[in-house]
């Protein structure tokens, strides 16, 4: 069985497990205080241009999201996000759990616009309610959506001039910044969000995001709220090792454009049957709809999500590949998929 399940089935790729193996016996101080972690913060911020901003190396996506919206926001206030979005769906009520209503929008191909959010402001006029607060959006969504320059800038100024925040999920931001038609960087984000994380978990770490906190009003006293929820690693050089050798050359990007590539593989060969997809997607998930007896027979040799059922025939399914993703398990599945057909 070969899994096109997620990107994470993977453990990381032998750089970074060479070096991790190579400094495991340097001594180094502890909780993100490391020389690893410290240098891996000063790259980060180079490559963004951005030596004004603070970065934090976290564990898990959860875990930053949860942990930097319960920050950002005061008592009364409250996220937004799209239906599909990760905080609403995939979290156990995380944020809900620290305090903070998640409001749900129904938003077109899961990407937020600023007449979505005005909605929801319409919608809480005074105190009787939770004041919104803050805009949680994800790149690339978690249907495989991603903003493009011009989208992001939109909202950008919308929140700006609202006095909203605006927050990214970059779980799969490789896959996003390296997909075809995309026309964002990664030095564009400090200038448009208040806050944003670097998702290595998902594309080539063990484990690890970087939070990228920009708007300076939200800096103050983060380490404590990091200890307080569990989040500060005494082995803290674990999280900086990787994210140094992610970004000290373009290994991070090369891992994404390999997982992208894998994709754009499969959704030209299922596309040229005259199979829908359930959303326009450039990024590394893609949602085929596939008869059901054809979905039965895929199961028998591969692992995927059923995704929705779209009528009593029909069900679109989600195929996820990684950095890992072999090139010849995606032409098998293909053929499979043919014969099957």
């Amino acid at each position: 069985m070969y899994s096109f399940k997620n990107d994470y089935s993977e453990g990381a790729h032998p750089r970074i497990l060479n070096a991790l193996l190579e400094s495991n016996l340097v001594q180094a101080d502890g909780y993100g205080e490391d020389q690893f972690s410290r240098k891996a913060v000063d790259l980060l911020k180079e490559k963004m241009g951005r030596p004004d901003v603070d970065i934090h190396l976290l564990s898990g996506g959860t875990q930053t999201n949860l942990i930097a919206i319960s920050a950002f926001l005061r008592p009364h206030e409250a996220a937004m996000a799209a239906s599909t979005g990760h905080i609403l769906g995939h979290e156990t009520g995380a944020i809900e759990a620290t305090g903070h209503k998640v409001l749900s929008i129904e938003a077109k191909n899961g990407k937020l616009t600023p007449s979505d959010v005005e909605k929801v402001l319409e919608g809480h006029p005074d105190e009787h309610m939770v004041k919104p607060k803050l805009v949680y959006i994800s790149n690339s969504t978690e249907i495989g959506s991603i903003y493009n320059r011009s989208e992001l800038i939109q909202l950008s100024d919308f929140c700006k001039k609202n006095q909203l925040f605006l927050y990214m999920d970059g779980a799969r931001l490789g896959s996003a910044l390296c997909s075809e038609g995309n026309d964002l960087q990664l030095s564009d984000l400090p200038g448009l969000v208040d806050a944003f994380y670097i998702g290595g978990t998902k594309n080539g770490a063990l484990l690890g995001e970087a939070l990228v906190i920009c708007n300076d009003s939200l800096k103050e006293d983060f380490r404590y709220h990091l200890k307080q929820k569990g989040a500060l690693l005494a082995k803290g050089r674990l999280l900086g090792i990787q994210f140094l050798e992610l970004f000290r050359d373009n290994l991070f990007f090369e891992l994404a454009t390999h997982a992208n590539k894998m994709a754009v593989i499969l959704r030209n060969e299922i596309s040229k049957g005259d199979i829908p997809f359930l959303t326009h997607s450039p990024s590394n998930q893609i949602f085929p709809i596939l008869p059901n007896a054809l979905i039965t027979e895929l199961e028998k040799k591969y692992l995927f999500h059923l995704w929705e059922k779209v009528d009593s025939d029909h069900s679109a399914i989600r195929l996820v590949t990684s950095w890992a993703t072999k090139e010849e398990e995606v032409l098998a599945f293909i053929v499979d998929f043919k014969k099957f057909k």
